[in-house]
């Protein structure tokens, strides 16, 4: 008998499970597999950031009501925890896969695509159906939104027909045989669930990616969605891919700090993702190449904005970033050489110094740095001064940036730390 007892302590736990799977009844084997696809669908919805645009400010997580702002108006998120009267509990599973592969909800309504269906038409039907079993399993919240809060013709939803066969070809991902299974994985995850497109793709007239640019920078809430190709000035061309999966993970690397809606995209999803899966996306992304603009030159030493700008800087900020632009590992992000300094689009750094910025918080770092507004203390010209002497100093090389571009952000923005 001892030896029996010995010979089961040293099993595997794996076959342990498998033992006690066979010894249960039917019915406990479909609740286990139930929460196998409650777990898995938790874990994809993580992926896919849901909680980010179905959770109003100090809402309930799913229950909607997020004011999404377009360039056409703004669209309020819904409800997708199981509510039958206000969110999707009176929904199948068919329903919930149309509405990701064909953007069309029960009874063929069109969805905008602030919905981002162009990239979960990627997502096979399993994932699919194991993300809409981890959302059946929510707690019921009812929560009515208003969902057509667009203007005319905008709010007409009978012409997406004609955006989607213009703009949208829906399909489920097919890997490139020629690739590995890691970039394959990293590629299903950037462009289908992450939909990663979505903010650091430009769009074009009409609401829609423009291709030919696909993770070369967008703009998104007035802050700059940097570019994330390959690209060796302005993108990930000199990070390695460690240095992506620990940015993607605490949300800080190279001396770069996450920030605005990407700091959004650390805290609930990307550092809660698998070391796997954020180092196959580091993979797909660092094989994406991109041309990418020529840099300019920088902007003369004695150009006059360049004076100012470098006089504002010592004054205001090189305690905290270093005369040398270097800043300080963790605690205050570095000047030179940083993507958010180089980018075509300088809104995100604008925007910062008009209204102040907070990093991320994760497991690893429960405080994420901040910086505080300056926008009360520095008018339009010596933003664009001083933006303009950080773009072309420690390195760096970039447009220089005018007063009326402040003008245009500070507009946009309320003043208060994001």
């Amino acid at each position: 008998m001892s030896s029996i007892v010995k010979q089961i302590a040293t099993l595997r736990p794996r076959y342990l499970l498998a033992l006690a799977l066979l010894a249960m009844p039917s019915a406990a084997l479909a609740d286990s597999d139930n929460y196998v696809d409650v777990a898995r669908g938790k874990a994809l919805v993580t992926a896919g950031d849901c909680v980010a645009c179905h959770t109003a400010p100090g809402g309930t997580p799913f229950a909607g009501g997020l004011a999404l702002q377009t360039p056409f108006g703004a669209i309020m998120t819904p409800n997708i925890t199981p509510d039958n009267a206000t969110g999707i509990g009176s929904w199948s599973a068919d329903d919930f896969a149309r509405a990701m592969h064909e953007g069309k909800r029960p009874g063929g309504t069109r969805l905008y695509p602030a919905f981002p269906y162009t990239y979960y038409t990627k997502v096979t039907r399993a994932d699919s159906d194991a993300i809409f079993a981890y959302l059946r399993s929510l707690d019921p919240v009812s929560n009515t939104v208003n969902r057509n809060t667009l203007p005319f013709p905008f709010n007409i939803r009978s012409s997406m027909s004609a955006w989607n066969a213009l703009f949208f070809t829906p399909g489920v991902f097919k890997p490139d045989p020629n690739k590995s299974e890691e970039f394959n994985r990293g590629a299903y995850l950037v462009e289908g669930l992450g939909h990663c497109g979505a903010c650091h793709t430009p769009l074009n007239a009409f609401g829609a990616n423009k291709s030919d640019k696909y993770l070369q920078g967008g703009q998104v809430d007035n802050w700059t969605a940097p570019n994330i190709t390959n690209d060796a000035r302005a993108g990930l061309g000199k990070w390695s891919v460690d240095d992506v999966v620990q940015y993607l993970k605490v949300g800080q690397a190279r001396g770069v700090i996450a920030s605005g809606p990407m700091k959004d995209v650390v805290e609930n999803s990307t550092s809660k993702m698998s070391d796997a899966d954020l180092k196959a996306m580091a993979v797909y992304l660092k094989e994406r190449g991109a041309t990418g603009s020529p840099a300019p030159s920088p902007v003369s030493a004695d150009d006059g904005r360049m004076k100012v700008g470098e006089a504002i800087y010592v004054d205001t900020c090189s305690a905290c970033h270093v005369r040398n632009g270097s800043g300080i590992e963790h605690v205050f992000p570095k000047l030179a050489g940083a993507t958010i300094v180089a980018q075509d689009d300088p809104t995100s750094l604008i925007r910062i110094i008009i209204a102040g910025g907070r990093g991320a918080a994760t497991d690893q770092r429960p405080t994420g740095p901040a910086m505080p507004s300056l926008g009360f203390r520095l008018n339009d010209e010596q933003i664009a001064a001083v933006v303009t002497y950080v773009r072309n100093s420690f390195g760096n090389a970039a447009s220089p940036v005018t007063a009326d571009a402040v003008k245009a952000v500070r507009g946009n923005v309320t003043g208060a730390a994001d």
